[in-house]
């Protein structure tokens, strides 16, 4: 499976940005997909995860009420929404493809380039 993100980019406190990651391959749906982000000197911070049907969903507490993810899987697609963007939402954010739904980056063995956030307050 190959991940490609895009979507960031530099926006105001309190803004949005919708966040995609496409992916090939056709066993996608078999993939759970989570989000992930980094700052500089820090790992890789849990953000969200959605199952491979999309029944199932998980969210950081920092971001819940915030965020959203979905996906599409007819068009390979994982989208994370996110709102009421706060400096500290700052990062570099990857999508990632797991065979299971848990929140360990570790466990995730397929990982896209990454995009960047920059919230300026």
């Amino acid at each position: 499976v190959q991940l490609v993100e895009s979507g960031g980019g530099l926006v105001q406190a309190g803004g949005s940005l919708r966040l995609s990651c496409a992916a090939s391959g056709s066993t996608f749906s078999r993939y759970a997909v989570g989000w992930f982000r980094q700052t500089p000197g820090k790992g890789r911070e849990f953000v969200a995860l959605i199952s491979g049907s999309g029944a199932i969903t998980d969210y950081a507490d920092s971001v819940k009420g915030r965020f959203t993810i979905s996906r599409d899987n007819t068009k390979y697609t994982v989208v994370l929404q996110v709102h009421s963007l706060k400096a500290e939402d700052t990062a570099v954010y990857y999508c990632a493809a797991s065979t299971g739904i848990q929140r360990d980056a570790a466990a995730f063995r397929y990982w896209g380039q990454g995009t960047q956030v920059t919230v300026s307050s």
